[in-house]
């Protein structure tokens, strides 16, 4: 680099001064700044062009280059100037200017500022003459090659073993660079700078892997140029894998470096069915729409005529709403035509999940979540095997709006749409759409200051309007006109009127009057048809009504019961809490809603009288004709104890710790005074038994029944103490319980973390379970593991293997009409083992105790490969044996680069 005159730095007070006098201050200065070092003579030293300024400080000199000229120059000899910025030069241990050479020499921690561009290294050289700096690292005691220059510009980051910059053309030379770009590593053995944009590399491989200089696998290319943050444009490029090159290599290369999403093509994979042929999957294209939405068209392809369709959007505005929507339609071919076992069907499935941000609209939201289609959609469906799906038998949607209205009277609107499809029976019933209005409590009573006290003040009345137009179809007739021929359109409209208070400071009551009134568009008439000897339905098109009114009461208290066993004791103390409640319901009949028709006996039978209401078959249906007066019983227990803890040094209270050894456990029954016979009902009996504290409980279900049983198995008005038997009999009994058990419930000292739950998991998302209990879903593309590899050698000598289980056991009692027998009996279970850091293996089972089988069953194998990712799952036998192989790289910048195999499961099993 050619240094400049230097009369600049003392141009406010020299400027007078003749050019000698400047130079004897210069050399004064670098006496003072530099040391004792040799002066060597310049005849250039008029040619000095840079300023440098010193700054000392105990440990580190920084100088400064810039550019000055104070000397009256000419126009003819004028020279324009090549450096635009000034230049800082900075080094730890020492700086040598050599004026003989007109280079300056930086050693150790040294660094280069011009501009935005910054130059570390562990020496560095600026030559003046040819305006060039020359990096490179320096050799530590140990004979290590350290301090390596970097180069870094803007976000472009450059990291050679040497490298030699130009200022003048802006240009460099770079030996063994690496960068980082867009995700890819890039290593270039000689590397040259075009300018701020532009790099061309000659036998440079780049890869995502976590080291470039000891990479898994890297492209191997012998001529490259690249554009940081837009672009790598290769000649001919292989793969090398483990360091030796394999077959699999392209004439050119492109590969998009940004960090923001970009359209592009989705190549498919390939393989071969049994039952449908040769077939290419997931092929397609995504559109990078905005930073707001983007758009994935798949699809695929077999040779004997099956085919499907995808398209997948996801949005998200920030602090409005997100969501996302998929659409997938497949038409398949079981065979050949003309084969005997040919089939054809079509499956589609509708997805659409949709949530708005709280702080966007406090007063009115929007919400979807929608999963319907064929009810056959994830057993047929060939790019997919969703197992907690195919196990689910339910498909459940809802769109939804709401709207609350500010003021006084607080009200709030609701307007939904819902869908219920079971893939079982393929019913589907819909709501389209649903209309609730609701007005908030009033209280007409409410003294001034605003504090109710009593029954009277305490009174309060609403208002509710519910209206739907509710479809009940078939799969058959999904999205079809005749779909909506048998709608049923209906209001009904509730006033509660109610009031609470105290009695006797302990109890409290609450009483309330319900006021309903039900409109619909349709009723039915009877009519007996004594020839064809049929009952004949005509439906009566036009509005309709009926009204309704019943009151009911309840009276409720809380009682606490504590033994206390001293301080001294293991079991401190244990509390017991009951809350009985008794309440009496009663409502009239309202028989001037029923008609009857006769029905003409037969063989002799006398005649029988129907009666019937022209509302039954409505939306809200008919109602009850029959006078009912009823009183339920509630008691509801709840046991803790306090136990003292093992840790002898603490004190007070914190010595023991609250334990649930009993919880909501209830006994509900009912009396009909209405009734002519069999006025109690079955004795109803639940509560939770915690076994392990937050882990293990027990969920139990009873039903008593105090009535016998005939010898048809009927109950009877006779008690079965009575009947010779005992006080209850167990007609119905249900236990259950689900368990999660990992290593880190045994170790101590360590943070909560969150479970292994995946709500954004394909299964989750179409309705399944968030964990793994009925196996993993297993798309047909690739998966999207999270894992980080192992970085740390030593991990490996110092791991603890995680593992998880678990389980679910469920086992029902049937004796309702003398069966004793257990229903059903069944354990389900989960588990995974890393087996090292980067293996993972696991199972979902489960086994039916009545019917002696297992139930559905995966097998897991996960292998982490650092940069690459392998998975195997087996479904081992069943209607849905297969498996499914997967080897590819995890960085989603290549997710093409992949290799899967699968077995699809037999559908001629199904």
């Amino acid at each position: 680099m050619k240094l400049q005159n230097i009369g600049h730095i003392y141009k406010n007070s020299t400027k007078a001064l003749r050019t000698n006098l400047l130079h004897i201050l210069f050399l004064v200065g670098l006496f003072i700044n530099f040391g004792l070092y040799g002066q060597e003579k310049d005849s250039k030293d008029s040619n000095l062009g840079y300023l440098i300024r010193n700054r000392v400080d105990s440990l580190t000199q920084t100088i400064r280059f810039t550019i000055g000229d104070t000397l009256p120059q000419t126009t003819a000899n004028k020279k324009r100037e090549t450096l635009t910025d000034v230049v800082d030069a900075f080094a730890k241990d020492y700086k040598r200017l050599s004026r003989k050479e007109n280079k300056m020499y930086l050693y150790n921690e040294a660094e280069v500022i011009y501009g935005d561009m910054i130059i570390n290294a562990g020496r560095i050289i600026l030559d003046n003459k040819s305006q060039e700096v020359f990096a490179a690292g320096i050799v530590d005691s140990t004979g290590a090659y350290t301090q390596m220059p970097s180069f870094k510009q803007g976000d472009n980051l450059v990291e050679p073993d040497s490298l030699i910059f130009n200022f003048k053309t802006q240009k460099a030379l770079v030996f063994n660079s690496r960068t980082e770009q867009g995700g890819f590593k890039v290593k270039g053995e000689i590397s040259k700078r075009q300018n701020d944009s532009i790099y061309y590399l000659a036998n440079a491989k780049f890869t995502t892997a976590e080291d470039v200089d000891d990479a898994d696998y890297y492209f191997f290319a012998r001529r490259i140029k690249f554009v940081p943050n837009s672009k790598i444009v290769t000649g001919f490029v292989n793969m090398y894998i483990a360091d030796v090159p394999t077959p699999l290599g392209l004439p050119f290369g492109y590969f998009p470096l940004t960090d923001k999403q970009s359209s592009g093509f989705i190549i498919p994979s390939y393989g071969e069915n049994i039952n449908r042929g040769f077939f290419l999957q997931n092929g397609g294209y995504y559109f990078a729409i905005s930073d707001n939405a983007d758009l994935a068209v798949q699809a695929d392809y077999f040779t004997n005529g099956s085919y499907g369709l995808r398209l997948e959007n996801n949005y998200n505005v920030r602090y409005q709403f997100s969501g996302n929507v998929a659409l997938r339609y497949e038409k398949l071919l079981l065979e050949e035509r003309g084969f005997p076992n040919f089939s054809e069907t079509t499956v589609f499935n509708i997805r659409w999940s949709h949530s708005q941000d709280q702080k966007s609209n406090p007063s009115s939201r929007f919400s979807a979540s929608v999963n319907l289609g064929s009810s056959d959609f994830f057993q047929q469906s060939v790019n997919q095997s969703n197992t907690g799906n195919f196990l689910n038998n339910t498909l459940n949607s809802s769109v939804s709006y709401s709207k609350s209205f500010e003021g006084e009277l607080g009200m709030n609107l609701n307007i939904s749409a819902t869908h219920n499809q079971n893939t079982n029976t393929e019913v589907i019933n819909l709501t389209l759409p649903t209309l609730q209005f609701s007005v908030g409590r009033i209280f007409p009573f409410e003294p001034n200051d605003g504090t109710k006290k009593g029954a009277i003040q305490n009174i309060n009345l609403q208002y509710n309007v519910r209206a739907e137009n509710r479809i009940t179809t078939t799969d058959s007739l999904f999205f079809k006109p005749e779909m909506f021929e048998g709608a049923d359109v209906g209001a009904r409209h509730t006033i509660p009127i109610s009031t609470n208070f105290k009695i006797f400071d302990h109890f409290s009551v609450s009483t309330s009057a319900n006021y309903n009134e039900v409109w619909t568009l349709k009723t039915f008439e009877q009519r007996y048809d004594e020839q064809l000897r049929q009952v004949d339905r005509d439906t009566i098109n036009g509005f309709d009504s009926y009204r309704t009114y019943d009151f009911s009461t309840s009276v409720g208290t809380t009682v606490y019961g504590m033994f206390d066993f001293g301080d001294d004791k293991k079991f401190k103390a244990i509390r017991h809490v009951i809350r009985p409640s008794i309440s009496y319901n009663i409502s009239p009949a309202f028989d001037q809603y029923y008609d009857e028709y006769v029905r003409t006996g037969i063989a002799g039978l006398e005649d029988e009288v129907v009666e019937y209401s022209r509302f039954e078959g409505t939306l809200n249906g008919a109602p009850g004709n029959r006078f009912s007066s009823s009183m339920s019983f509630n008691i509801t227990n709840d046991l803790e104890a306090k136990v003292r803890k093992k840790d002898s040094t603490l004190a007070g209270d914190e010595r023991f710790k609250k334990v649930m050894l009993l919880s909501n456990f209830g006994i509900s029954t009912n009396y009909n005074f209405a009734a002519d016979s069999l006025n109690l009902s079955p004795l109803s009996l639940r509560g939770t038994l915690p076994i392990v504290q937050d882990k293990l409980a027990i969920n139990f279900l009873g039903t008593l029944d105090m009535y016998a049983l005939n010898s048809n198995n009927r109950r009877i008005n006779k008690l079965n103490i009575n009947n010779g038997g005992s006080l209850f009999r167990l007609t119905r009994g249900n236990a259950s319980f689900s368990y999660s058990l990992s290593n880190k419930d045994f170790q101590k000292n360590e943070e909560e973390e969150e479970g292994d739950e995946d709500f954004d998991s394909e299964s989750y998302l179409n309705g399944g379970r968030p964990d793994n209990l009925f196996g993993t879903s297993e798309m047909m593309n690739r998966p999207n593991p999270d894992k980080e590899p192992v970085s740390d050698e030593n991990e490996f000598y110092n791991y603890s293997i995680p593992w998880t289980l678990n389980l679910s056991y469920t086992m029902t009692y049937s004796n309702v009409a003398r069966e004793n027998e257990i229903s059903s009996h069944s354990i389900m279970f989960s588990g995974d083992v890393e087996l090292s850091p980067t293996w993972n293996v696991g199972v979902s089972s489960g086994y039916d105790l009545k019917n002696k089988g297992f139930s559905f069953t995966q097998l897991r194998f996960a292998k982490d490969l650092k940069s690459w990712q392998m998975s195997f799952n087996w479904t081992p036998f069943g209607i849905r044996r297969s498996w499914f192989f997967f080897i590819g790289i995890k960085s989603n910048i290549l997710q093409d680069v992949k290799y899967d195999r699968n077995r699809e499961q037999d559908r001629t099993l199904q």
